[in-house]
C-alpha cells in the first residue's frame, strides 16, 4: 500500500510525515508488542494450570481453544511483525513522502487494533481458568453434543432392534486401543451397500475399544443364519469399516456428550474433596445438571429430527440410566457427608422426575434411592439424615399442579 501511494503521485497531497517520527512509531510498537505477546503467553499457561489443578484436567481442550485468547495473541504477534518488517523498510528509505505517510496510517490502524483487542482480551483472561468460567465452557460443549444428539439419536441411521441376535452377526474389531472420537456414517453406508449387508454399531462415540470389543457387527442379507466358519469376514470389508471410526487415546466433546456429563461430575467431585471443600461449586454442578438433563427430555417437533438417511446401518440410542451414572455417580458417593449437597442432590432429582419423562423419572428415583444410602451412611447427625430422607421421599408424591412449592 505504501508503493503505491508513491506511485500514484500523491507526494504533493498527502501531509509530510517526518522518517523520525515514522521510526519512533514503528520502534516503540516492535519493543512493547513482544513483551505484550510474552505476557500472553504467561497468561495463558497460568490460566491453563488453574483450569488443570481447579476444575478437571478434562476441560483443558476447551480453555485451549478460547477464541478470544486465540485471536489476541495473533494480533500481537502479527502487530510486531508488521513493525519490524515496516521498521526495517522505512529505515532503508524504500518509501517517500506518501509511503511514509501510508505507514503512518497503516501504524495507527494496527495501534486501534491492538488497543481494542488487548481491552477485551483483559476482561476474558481475568476469567480465563478459572472454577466457574470452566464450569460454562464445559456446559456450553456438553449442551451443544446433547442437542445435536437430540436432534439425532441414532446419527441418521436405524435404531438398533431389542434383544438383537449376536450368533447371525460378524463382529469386527480393530487393532488400536482407545476411545472412539468419531464415526464416519457416510463410509459404513457405502460399504454396507457395497457388499451387501446391514451394519450395526456396537461402540458409539465415547467408548473404549481394544482387541476384543467389537466396533461393529455385520449380518449380511443374503442368509438367514451365519454359522462358524463364515466368521473370518473379507479383509476389504473389515478394513473398510474400521478406517470409518476415528480412534485415539483422548475423548473428545463434539460427539460425547456423556463425556461432557463426565468432566462436569469431575468438577464437581474435585471441590467436594477435603482439599478443597468447595460445596458450593458441587451445588453449582448440580444445577447445571437439572439444566442439561431438562434440554435432553424436551420433546422435538418431527420435521426437525434427523430423517434415516443410513438405512443399512443400525446405531444404539443414548440410555438415560448411563447419562446419570456419569453426571450423579460420583457426586452422591463424596457428597453424601455434606448435608447442603445432599439435600440439593435430591432437590435436583425431583425437579428432574416431575419433568414428565418416564424413563427419567425412573432414573431419577433410582439415583435418589443411591444417593440417600449414601447419605445415610456418611452423615453423623441425626437431624441432618431426616431432612435429606424428607426430600427423597418428596419424589413419591405426585407432581404439583401449577405452580410448584418453593425451594
Amino acid at each position: 500500500m505504501a508503493m503505491l501511494a508513491d506511485d500514484a503521485g500523491l507526494s504533493g497531497t498527502l501531509p509530510k510525515i517526518t522518517l523520525e517520527s515514522v521510526e519512533t512509531l514503528l520502534s516503540i510498537m516492535a519493543s512493547s508488542m513482544l513483551v505484550i505477546a510474552t505476557f500472553a503467553v504467561g497468561s495463558m499457561v497460568a490460566a491453563y494450570a488453574s483450569a488443570s489443578t481447579g476444575a478437571t484436567p478434562r476441560s483443558i481442550p476447551l480453555v485451549i481453544a478460547d477464541d478470544v485468547t486465540q485471536n489476541a495473541l495473533s494480533a500481537f504477534i502479527g502487530a510486531f511483525i508488521f513493525s519490524i518488517v515496516s521498521l526495517i523498510a522505512v529505515q532503508n528509505q524504500m518509501f517517500g513522502s506518501a509511503g511514509r505517510f501510508a505507514i503512518f496510517v497503516l501504524t495507527l490502524l494496527v495501534f486501534t487494533i491492538v488497543i481494542i483487542t488487548f481491552v477485551r482480551w483483559v476482561d476474558r483472561i481475568a476469567r480465563l481458568g478459572r472454577v466457574v468460567n470452566t464450569i460454562e465452557q464445559v456446559e456450553k460443549a456438553t449442551r451443544d453434543a446433547l442437542d445435536r444428539r437430540r436432534h439425532a439419536p441414532t446419527l441418521g441411521a436405524l435404531t438398533v432392534p431389542p434383544n438383537e441376535a449376536e450368533a447371525k452377526s460378524i463382529p469386527v474389531f480393530s487393532s488400536t486401543v482407545g476411545y472412539v472420537q468419531h464415526i464416519d456414517m457416510e463410509t459404513l453406508q457405502s460399504t454396507a451397500e457395497s457388499f451387501n449387508c446391514h451394519l450395526m454399531v456396537t461402540a458409539l462415540p465415547g467408548t473404549f475399544v481394544h482387541a476384543h470389543r467389537p466396533l461393529i457387527r455385520i449380518t449380511r442379507e443374503t442368509a438367514g443364519r451365519i454359522d462358524a466358519r463364515d466368521r473370518s469376514e473379507p479383509d476389504p470389508l473389515s478394513g473398510s469399516l474400521v478406517s470409518a471410526f476415528t480412534i485415539s487415546s483422548n475423548r473428545t466433546f463434539e460427539d460425547d456428550p456423556r463425556f461432557g456429563l463426565l468432566a462436569l461430575s469431575e468438577i464437581a467431585d474435585k471441590a467436594l474433596s477435603p482439599g478443597i471443600n468447595d460445596p458450593g461449586t458441587a451445588i453449582n454442578v448440580i444445577g447445571t445438571f437439572v439444566r442439561l438433563f431438562t434440554l435432553w427430555q424436551t420433546p422435538l417437533e418431527p420435521q426437525n429430527l434427523q430423517a434415516t438417511t443410513y438405512d443399512r446401518v443400525s446405531v444404539p440410542e443414548l440410555m438415560i440410566d448411563d447419562l446419570f451414572d456419569d453426571a450423579f455417580t460420583a457426586i452422591a458417593r463424596d457428597g453424601a457427608g455434606m448435608v447442603e449437597v445432599s439435600i440439593r442432590l435430591q432437590k435436583a432429582f425431583r425437579a428432574l422426575a416431575e419433568t414428565g419423562d418416564t424413563q427419567m423419572a425412573e432414573a431419577a428415583k433410582k439415583h435418589s434411592l443411591r444417593a440417600l444410602a449414601h447419605s445415610e451412611v456418611a452423615l453423623t447427625l441425626s437431624d441432618d439424615i431426616d431432612l435429606v430422607r424428607a426430600e427423597a421421599r418428596l419424589l413419591d408424591r405426585p407432581p404439583p399442579q401449577g405452580r410448584g412449592r418453593r425451594d
